[in-house]
């Protein structure tokens, strides 16, 4: 098993810890410090050694912070985890804060009368320092960078990851790495730019066309990287993680250099030298800035370029979607037959499902640590089931299932949500909203200019109707055997990121009652070019790569509309076709019943 069901943190841990760290902070003579859920890199994801968060708080989430001053703590945390939060930190001694409604900087006015808060700057951006020292001017209270004193008080924090790096071959990649290095170099060329600072692991990994084992469930490697205007390389990472064929890989245009050399190395650099300010680490600027080294603010060369995949990586995807799809079903075949049995647990369901992943014999990796919610747990957003936690699947319930998994030609995430047995009229009407929302976005066709938080209103429309919504974004970026979280691209409010073709996004509308029931539907959608229509405007549309069915139970279908239920039917239809002649006998069996049309 790739998931394991151990609890990571405890709220008990929690007010120990924070007395010994504001010990320290008084000692230092600050006021706070920020605790960031973010390591080095900038990930969503981070190693065991990076988890700051976790360790002091209890919360387990993949966004969020904590700010802990004198006499408060607060842990900002958004929409997706303030059912979460309640139940993993202790309530004494951290205040939950709803963010982005609240800001960091007003916050801190409201609790803190003056003094110098703390901050890491190897653990936050430049962006990010600047609008929280913009918020604070004129309150008496100022940032000072430090060091990190979770560390220091972290007595028994794990060592940096040492996973092995590995090639990416270039049929997969659809592109050499020489290639990618001479594109983006001569880009840097025409805009007088003599390097660029490279921090994000998944665009080092597109870069080189390189993976890696460092973060648990995305195949990315640990480390910084310059390219230069010339197109040569200087990676920094551990040396020990690259074998010979590795590194023969990698060919003289590329120099492996120990993470220990990158902070000298930025003092050598011709400048100009771009530096994403969204991205980059506020210390990657100040060091440049100090050895006299001009920094120009520039977005990351690669995350532009790697979220717009070629032919030969959207090939890739397609064909580990109807992999994966054919897992899904045989799971979905399985869920059907055990479940009116009882006995069956979210654990059981969880390991269940990996098993029918594990039997394509090319599994390399899930991609995050399935979410399964039975009955009020599927409210929780991100829920994972633990030990302690493991709720019967019982009759009358929905249950909400998000997974994915990382195979060597692409990465998938599906959500379905199941369910056991009658369930009532309200869980099928929000069913019937959400499903709506996923189709409005399966459907639309859009002037080419149009971002992700022009889209996202169609998914909720159903829902909005209903005087209903839920709290997170319709649907995030996925990398291509990279990370299941990528950007830029996102459908969401705050999306500004045009839409471009090749661009894989998740579309993933759903409705949350707490201590009842959650709902969600994912799937994955890749940006294409639309046929001409109308009158010949250039349009964009999106083309599904998902294909498991909807459960058809849930499903009110005089509440759709007639293009509702013809796209819903030609999906199944679709389904039928492309995943059938790829399962077992009894989940053709029931994969024709669940296809039926409606």
């Amino acid at each position: 098993m790739f998931q394991t069901f151990e609890s990571t943190a405890s709220p008990a841990t929690g007010p120990v810890r924070l007395a010994q760290l504001r010990a320290r902070l008084a000692a230092e003579g600050l006021a706070g410090f920020i605790v960031p859920r973010s390591d080095a890199h900038q990930g969503e994801y981070v190693a065991a050694r990076d988890e700051r968060l976790q360790w002091l708080t209890g919360f387990t989430g993949s966004a969020g912070f904590c700010i802990v001053l004198p006499d408060v703590a607060g842990v900002f945390i958004d929409g997706r985890y303030r059912v979460q939060v309640k139940a993993q930190v202790d309530l004494a001694a951290f205040t939950p804060v709803p963010w982005p409604e609240v800001k960091p900087g007003a916050w801190i006015r409201e609790k803190l009368t003056g003094g110098v808060i703390g901050f890491d700057p190897w653990l936050h951006t430049a962006d990010e320092i600047e609008k929280l020292d913009s918020a604070l001017e004129g309150s008496g209270i100022t940032l000072r960078s430090t060091r990190n004193f979770i560390d220091s008080i972290w007595n028994d924090q794990p060592a940096p990851p040492v996973g092995r790096a590995f090639v990416h071959s270039d049929d997969l990649a659809g592109e050499t790495a020489a290639a990618k290095r001479d594109r983006l170099a001569a880009g840097l060329a025409q805009a007088g730019e003599r390097a660029a600072v490279i921090t994000l692991p998944d665009s080092i990994c597109w870069l080189l066309n390189i993976r890696g084992a460092d973060v648990p469930r995305n195949p990315i490697l640990h480390g910084f990287a310059v390219l230069q205007d010339n197109g040569h390389v200087t990676l920094y990472a551990d040396p020990a993680k690259f074998d010979e064929p590795t590194r023969a890989h990698l060919g003289p245009h590329v120099t492996l250099r120990p993470p220990a050399a990158f902070v000298p190395g930025l003092h050598t650099l011709p400048g100009p030298v771009r530096v994403d300010r969204t991205t980059a680490p506020l210390a990657v600027s100040r060091e440049l800035e100090e050895a006299g080294i001009a920094v120009v603010w520039g977005d990351d060369p690669c995350r532009l370029p790697k979220a717009c995949k070629n032919a030969g990586e959207i090939a890739g995807m397609r064909e580990a979607h109807l992999r994966d799809g054919a897992a899904m079903v045989e799971f979905l075949c399985w869920l059907d037959a055990e479940a009116p049995k009882g006995g069956l647990t979210e654990i059981d369901v969880v390991t269940a499902l990996e098993g029918f992943r594990r039997a394509t014999n090319a599994l390399h990796d899930i991609s995050f640590d399935t979410i399964c919610g039975a009955g009020p747990n599927g409210a929780i957003m991100h829920y994972r089931v633990t030990h302690e936690t493991n709720r019967p699947v019982r009759q009358g319930e929905l249950l909400l299932v998000d997974s994915g998994a990382q195979y060597a030609d692409g990465t998938t995430d599906i959500t379905r949500t199941m369910a056991i047995g009658p369930v009532s009229a309200e869980a099928q009407e929000c069913y019937t909203a959400v499903l709506q929302g996923l189709i409005a976005i399966s459907r639309v066709r859009w002037p080419r200019g149009l971002a992700g938080r022009d889209l996202d209103p169609l998914a909720r429309y159903p829902l909005w109707v209903a005087g209903r919504d839920f709290d997170h974004g319709t649907g995030h970026g996925v990398g291509a055997f990279l990370s299941v979280h990528e950007g830029p691209q996102r459908l969401s409010r705050i999306s500004e990121v045009p839409l471009r073709p090749g661009m894989i996004l998740s579309n993933e509308p759903g409705y949350y009652r707490e201590g009842a029931f959650g709902i969600r539907l994912e799937n994955l959608i890749v940006v294409e070019e639309a046929a001409k229509a109308g009158d010949g405007r250039d349009h964009l549309a999106f083309e599904t790569l998902t294909f498991v069915p909807f459960d058809r139970r849930l499903i009110l279908t005089e509440r759709l509309a007639p293009g509702e239920r013809d796209w819903l039917n030609a999906y199944h239809c679709a389904v039928m076709d492309r995943i059938g002649p790829r399962v077992s006998d009894a989940a053709r069996v029931w994969l024709a019943s669940a296809c039926a049309p409606v």
